[in-house]
C-alpha cells in the first residue's frame, strides 16, 4: 500500500472539505475542484481507494496535532492574564464598547493563541462592528483549534447571513445543530437561513412587478420563526401585559390615551424581548434593517461572548 498514494488521497479529501466548508468564493471553489481532478488523475485515485486507502484522521487533524506538539507551552501566568483580558472583553461587550472589547480579545490571543474561545469572542466583537469577514476568519481559526466548537459554527453562520450568503449560513448552522441539537437558537437560525435561500430562489423565478415582500421586512421569516412565536405567546399570557393591552383598548374606545398606551405597551414588549432573548431581537433588527442589524449580528448561542470556562 503506497504511502504516497494515501497522502495524495488525504490531500484530495482535505481540498474537498475546504470546498464545502471553507467559505470560499465561487472562483476559489472552482480552482479547488480543478486541483482535486488533477490530483486524482496524477495519482490514479479511484472511488474504491477511498475505502482502502483512507486514514483514521483527517489531514487537518494530523497537521494541528503536529503544530500543537511543536508550539511552546503557555505559562500559567500568561493563561491567567489572558483569562482576565477575556473577562474584561466580555464586560465591555455587555456595555456595547465593541472596539475596546476586540482589543482585549486580541491581547488575550497574543498571550494564548491556542484558545478557541478567544477567537470566537473576538468574532462576536467583529460582527458587532460590522466586520463580518473578519468574524468569519476568526471563527475559522476557532474551529481549526476545536472542530467540535458549535458556537464558532453558529457565529460564522450569523456573519454569513449578515452578508446575505445564505447558502454558507445554512452549512454553518447545520454543523452547529449537528453538534448541539438541543440549541433552539441554532435550529431557529437554520430555519431562517433555509427560508432565505428558498425566498431568493423564488425571487429569481417571480414575474417582474410582483413584490417579494414588504420592503425592509421579511414577514414570512418572522412568522416562521418558532422562537419569536413562542416569545409572543409567553408575553401575551403575562398578566401585566394583558392589563396594558386592556388599558390601551379602553383608552382608544374612549377617544384618548390610546397612543400613549400603545407606546407604553411597545416599550414594555421591547424591554421584555431584550431581556428574554436578545439574540432574537438582533435577528429582527437585521431583518428590518434597523440599528444593530448588519452591524450587530445576533449571537445564536447566548446574549454575549462565551462565559469563562475552567481550564481543560
Amino acid at each position: 500500500m503506497s504511502p504516497v498514494k494515501r497522502l495524495a488521497l488525504s490531500i484530495v479529501q482535505f481540498l474537498a472539505e475546504q470546498k464545502q466548508y471553507g467559505n470560499m468564493s465561487p472562483d476559489a471553489q472552482e480552482s479547488l475542484e480543478v486541483a482535486v481532478q488533477c490530483l486524482e488523475t496524477a495519482f490514479e485515485l479511484s472511488p474504491e481507494d477511498v475505502e482502502s486507502l483512507s486514514v483514521s484522521k483527517s489531514l487537518l487533524d494530523i497537521f494541528q496535532e503536529t503544530v500543537a506538539a511543536e508550539t511552546p507551552a503557555v505559562s500559567g501566568e500568561a493563561k491567567s492574564q489572558a483569562e482576565k483580558l477575556k473577562n474584561e472583553g466580555n464586560n465591555l461587550m455587555k456595555s456595547e464598547q465593541f472596539t475596546e472589547a476586540l482589543q482585549c480579545y486580541s491581547k488575550a490571543i497574543e498571550l494564548d493563541g491556542r484558545n478557541a474561545v478567544y477567537y470566537c469572542n473576538r468574532a462576536a466583537a467583529h460582527s458587532k462592528l460590522n466586520q463580518q469577514q473578519a468574524a468569519i476568519d476568526d471563527c475559522g481559526v476557532a474551529i481549526s483549534i476545536d472542530p467540535a466548537y458549535s458556537k464558532a459554527y453558529g457565529r460564522m453562520g450569523l456573519a454569513h447571513a449578515s452578508l446575505n450568503r445564505h447558502q454558507e449560513a445554512v452549512q454553518c448552522y447545520q454543523r452547529a445543530v449537528a453538534l448541539e441539537p438541543s440549541n433552539e437558537g441554532y435550529v431557529s437560525n437554520l430555519q431562517i437561513a433555509e427560508e432565505k435561500m428558498k425566498h431568493n430562489d423564488g425571487a429569481s423565478e417571480r414575474p417582474a412587478g410582483v413584490p417579494n415582500n414588504i420592503p425592509g421586512l421579511d414577514v414570512s421569516s418572522m412568522l416562521n420563526n418558532p422562537g419569536l412565536m413562542t416569545m409572543a405567546q409567553q408575553m401575551l399570557s403575562n398578566p401585566s401585559m394583558q392589563q396594558l393591552m386592556n388599558q390601551m383598548i379602553s383608552g382608544a374606545n374612549q377617544g384618548g390615551g390610546g397612543l400613549d398606551s400603545l407606546l407604553q405597551v411597545g416599550q414594555q414588549l421591547a424591554q421584555q424581548m431584550q431581556a428574554t432573548n436578545p439574540e432574537l431581537v438582533d435577528q429582527l433588527r437585521r431583518q428590518m434593517g434597523g440599528p444593530g442589524g448588519a452591524g450587530g449580528a445576533p449571537d445564536s448561542s447566548g446574549p454575549g461572548p462565551e462565559a469563562p470556562k475552567d481550564p481543560q
